[in-house]
């Protein structure tokens, strides 16, 4: 019995050996089962047995082995099949720490680590690791490598804007021209980016017409991912129309991804926005799909979502947005976004009070990112009337406190509001910061120009005096500014006006040589004399002196007009003659009780003018009287400016069919890559 069950084991080592080499992994694991039947807790035969699991993808099944005989296989033998293990069955965590437990690591498990920190977003650290991986070794897996490796620089350029140093990597597959797209996209480069992607895919066409097994929709599948992305930037280049074109043609595709069915549909939304918001909602199941969140980077995640409570206000589903509103604002505290979306929803609903408080509670708890918030209360202020309260929120913001547009936004409302001190403050507040961090720029120097022509406006030519000051000293030659001044000192100074008019232009050097024929025969002139005839022979004029020519010929007035028929020229005519009736001191108004008659009302066959025919006091005229003197004034009043409703939140930035490397597993052979997500 002993021999057969020796030879009976050497026969099935043989089978789980062939088996191996042609890829059958299911009658493999049998035969390693009826080993383990016969010789229990065989260390080589438990781990033939994991690895067979493994590669029928059941993972689970292969964890609980090694968490049964953990004592008799030891952690050393198995840590890479149990950190991958964990890595499919999306536990980064544990993955991570099961390779970092190992002190040493070999060229598949530094293989895994990279994947384990891409997926983990530590782009730093797994730049470090496949940098060394090219470096120190030399076998098949070169490429695979170099694809990973570009697609890490992808990502940190687009979700990092970090700028890597070029590695050099050549773009000889459709993967590694994808990727260099995606990091085109991130420096911001789409012209650039998009001619990139027309290279990856003219690659990939290349590539698979070698092989006459691929048929035509495979290769689309295929070029799936990278039309996806043409059609984002396309998107970002305004060219909507195209963009919606070639998202609807991925979705029609139904491609395996569901990370690229999600970023294709949640664009296509952006895209839609408060429009046809019923292919909208069929669009944003995709985006719920299982495993979307392993196959997304967070901040496409949360784009998603930011989308979803968007679109769930544009539905007028209120309960539905603040639910996704206040669970963003869980997740991400410190981010506007959030607030920006429930205060939209609030003001939908008229709640303009509600909307402020909450506005004002989220910059009181995070002043470093509440620029946007405190724009959007100057909004609803101004919305309400207050422009003095939008003014102070304005001036609050740190961030935009010195810009020319927020100067010129203040000054204009502080005018409006008649409030010409404040406006003029801001004005110094600007050319002081200025003036210590950039002076003499040409921002100084245009905000000193500027807020002189203000005061000026305003009369108030003392308070420009040192605006004039200044600019004049920048440049002696600015005769307007000179003038200005002037002007400003001759109120103030007048001994000051007088020596600075010295430094005016003679008269002499003011003139200008102008030619008062070609002055006349312009086409602005009012009158063009008319050329003279030409005349030969003994008709020729004598010379004439100097004193002899005329420049203009003299204009014969014609002061006759047309007087009306009851002019009388011994009487006064009427002083307020050339003002309305209405401001004339001697206008009384309409007398009451005197109604113009009703054409077409009353008795049928009555005529509405009978009464006032038959009554003979109205048929003599009276002469007309002499007007009489008096005033009227008419009365203004000033309003606040109009503004706009609240803008709601725009849609957040469609998000980028994410740059990376489709990664693999390490024991696996086969080549290629495509750039994931």
């Amino acid at each position: 019995l002993a021999n057969n069950g020796v030879s009976t084991v050497a026969s099935l080592w043989t089978e789980v050996n062939r088996c191996g080499q042609n890829g059958d992994f299911t009658r493999a694991l049998k035969a390693v089962n009826k080993i383990l039947h016969e010789v229990k807790e065989d260390v080589t035969a438990l781990h033939c047995k994991i690895v067979c699991l493994v590669q029928n993808c059941s993972f689970k099944e292969a964890l609980n082995v090694m968490n049964t005989y953990s004592k008799v296989l030891g952690s050393e033998l198995i840590v890479f099949e149990k950190a991958y293990c964990e890595y499919r069955l999306n536990r980064v965590e544990s993955a991570l720490k099961t390779i970092e437990s190992v002190s040493e690591q070999t060229d598949k498990l530094k293989e895994l680590y990279g994947q384990v920190l891409y997926r983990m977003e530590r782009y730093d650290e797994c730049k470090a690791v496949y940098t060394d991986l090219i470096r120190n070794s030399q076998d098949e897996y070169e490429e695979e490598r170099k694809t990973n490796l570009s697609a890490v620089v992808a990502a940190m350029s687009t979700w990092e804007k970090a700028s890597p140093d070029d590695l050099g990597l050549s773009e000889t597959t459709y993967e590694l021209s994808y990727n260099a797209a995606c990091t085109l996209i991130g420096r911001g480069q789409l012209t650039e980016a998009l001619n990139k992607l027309q290279e990856a895919e003219e690659l990939c066409r290349v590539f698979f017409s070698e092989d006459s097994d691929i048929t035509e929709e495979d290769v689309e599948s295929e070029l799936a991912v990278i039309h996806s992305q043409m059609a984002y930037i396309m998107q970002l280049q305004g060219r909507t129309e195209e963009a919606l074109q070639l998202y609807n043609q991925v979705i029609k595709l139904k491609p395996s991804d569901v990370g690229l069915l999600a970023v294709t549909a949640n664009n296509i939304i952006t895209i839609n926005k408060d429009q046809n918001v019923f292919d909208s909602k069929k669009k944003v199941k995709l985006t719920n799909a299982d495993g979307v969140e392993y196959k997304l980077a967070k901040k496409q995640l949360q784009a998603i979502e930011f989308n979803k409570a968007l679109l769930a206000m544009y539905t007028n589903q209120a309960d539905q947005c603040r639910k996704l509103s206040s669970g963003l604002q869980s997740q991400n505290p410190g981010h506007p976004r959030p607030v920006l979306i429930q205060v939209a929803q609030l003001c939908r609903e008229k709640q303009h009070s509600k909307a402020i408080e909450l506005l004002q509670r989220f910059s009181d708890q995070h002043p470093d990112s509440a620029s946007g918030i405190k724009l959007t209360m100057a909004q609803l202020y101004l919305t309400q009337g207050h422009v003095t309260k939008a003014c102070d929120i304005l001036r609050s913001i740190e961030d935009f406190k010195h810009k020319q547009g927020m100067i010129s936004a203040l000054v204009s409302m502080y005018s409006h509001e008649e409030d010409i001190d404040s406006a003029i403050d801001v004005f110094s507040q600007a050319i002081q910061y200025y003036q210590s961090e950039q002076p003499g720029s040409s921002v100084h120097l245009a905000l000193v120009r500027e807020a002189a022509d203000f005061k000026l406006k305003y009369g108030r030519k003392k308070e420009a005096i040192s605006d004039l000051e200044q600019l004049w000293k920048q440049n002696t030659n600015d005769i307007h500014t000179l003038a200005q001044l002037i002007s400003a000192y001759s109120l103030v100074d007048q001994d000051k006006a007088k020596s600075l008019s010295k430094h005016l232009p003679s008269p002499e050097s003011m003139s200008f040589n102008v030619d008062v024929d070609e002055l006349e025969n312009s086409h602005g002139a009012n009158y063009v004399r008319k050329k003279a005839a030409k005349v030969t022979g003994e008709n020729l004029p004598k010379e004439q002196g100097w004193g002899d020519v005329k420049l203009f010929k003299t204009l014969k007035l014609h002061t006759t007009c047309k007087l009306p028929k009851n002019y009388d020229p011994t009487a006064n005519p009427d002083p307020e003659r050339w003002l309305p009736m209405r401001e004339r001191t001697y206008y009384r108004g309409r007398k009451k009780g005197k109604k113009k008659e009703q054409v077409g009302k009353g008795t049928q066959g009555a005529t509405s003018g009978a009464a006032s025919d038959l009554d003979a006091s109205k048929t003599a005229s009276s002469p007309p009287t002499s007007p009489r003197p008096g005033s009227a004034q008419a009365s203004a009043s000033t309003s606040a400016p109009a503004a706009s409703n609240v803008v709601p939140p725009r849609q957040q930035k469609p998000a980028t069919a994410g740059p990376g490397a489709r990664k693999k597993a390490p024991q696996k052979k086969k080549k290629g890559g495509k750039g994931g997500w």
